[in-house]
């Protein structure tokens, strides 16, 4: 075992918990998605119990001394044509519609390959992380 000057703890012995921790919280997290799969379908049950009463009742609100159920409209939209999205928006100067997120990999391969290009306002943080591949003994 190699221990590396100032350290109390070698790095086989660091990893060899490393490894058992995340294995241990794997465990815990596959355990509560289970337990957890069980309470949505129940909940998902009991929702759509609620939107046949409120249809039933043509209410939109039911005040219960548990609580108050509430049937409100939920509207997603998407796009099955991107390239057409995009012109849409650069047309209409509506660039709100869109998420201010940046594409993490697709930002890096951009800098990457046009490395004289960089937006203002670009904000960058870098660190070391740590990696810990099993054992394949």
């Amino acid at each position: 075992m190699e221990q590396h000057e100032g350290h109390d703890v070698s790095a086989e012995k660091l990893s060899e918990i490393y490894v058992k921790i995340r294995d241990a919280r794997s465990a815990l997290k596959e355990k509560f998605d289970a337990e957890d799969s069980v309470l949505k379908e129940q909940l998902d049950m009991l929702a759509t119990k609620m939107l046949d009463l409120c249809q039933d009742i043509d209410a939109d609100s039911i005040r219960t001394s548990a609580g108050t159920i509430i049937r409100k409209v939920d509207t997603r939209y998407w796009t099955t044509d991107w390239d057409a999205m995009y012109q849409f928006v650069e047309e209409n100067n509506a660039f709100p519609l869109l998420e201010k997120r940046i594409h993490q990999t697709n930002m890096k391969q951009f800098l990457e390959e046009n490395p004289d290009k960089l937006p203002v306002g670009l904000q960058a943080d870098s660190k070391y992380t740590i990696v810990v591949r099993r054992s394949k003994a």
